[in-house]
């Protein structure tokens, strides 16, 4: 069925919805005329199939009965917005891909276990803004070495040397979002010594 059959088919079928609406309503067509500014002979003849609908009509139906205009035209539901995840390993981790784009902002899950503790500082364009969701996570940044506990967040130019991964003491989750550059998320973290760093 192409596009145009398909308008025509709903289109059909509000007619008898808005009959059947009301009617589980219990309102007469004088009443709902009197509610919406459209005539009685209007309202029969768009139940009845006689007359098209059009937004003018809808629009203050939709009002009148306090419902959705898509619930007046039967519009379609939503495709299901899920992202299918398959976790891959990489390097030792469980990474879950949060994001299908191949292009702009990337976003993944990764599962650090406590025995990738051995710092192996990397340089490469872009942004990189990190969550710990659970454990404790080691940030390796520059010269610098922080630790980011559950519930803390750092973001860095990954132009900097900068290697991150477990404590030693367990596993960590975390949550990355990766940016091009000029694509930033602003967050403050503190270094281990209660420095403040932007």
């Amino acid at each position: 069925m192409d596009d145009l059959s398909r308008i025509a088919v709903a289109l059909d079928l509000v007619g008898p919805r808005l009959k059947r609406i009301r009617a589980q309503r219990e309102v007469t067509l004088a009443e709902l005329a009197e509610r919406t500014g459209i005539s009685t002979s209007t309202l029969s003849r768009l139940e009845n199939g006689q007359r098209r609908p059009s937004l003018e009509l809808l629009l203050p139906l939709a009002s009148a009965y306090r419902v959705p205009l898509d619930d007046l035209v039967g519009a379609p539901e939503v495709g299901d917005p899920r992202i299918r995840l398959k976790p891959r390993r990489i390097h030792g981790r469980t990474v879950l891909p949060l994001t299908q784009q191949p292009n702009g902002v990337q976003a993944w899950k990764i599962i650090i276990p406590a025995t990738q503790s051995t710092p192996r500082p990397r340089v490469h364009d872009g942004y990189e803004w990190l969550y710990v969701l659970s454990g404790r996570m080691r940030l390796i940044l520059g010269g610098r070495d922080f630790i980011i506990g559950m519930g803390e967040a750092v973001e860095f130019d990954t132009q900097l040397p900068h290697w991150f991964g477990s404590c030693g003491d367990g596993p960590a989750e975390v949550l990355s979002i990766f940016g091009r550059p000029g694509e930033r998320i602003h967050v403050r973290a503190t270094t281990v010594d209660g420095e403040a760093v932007h």
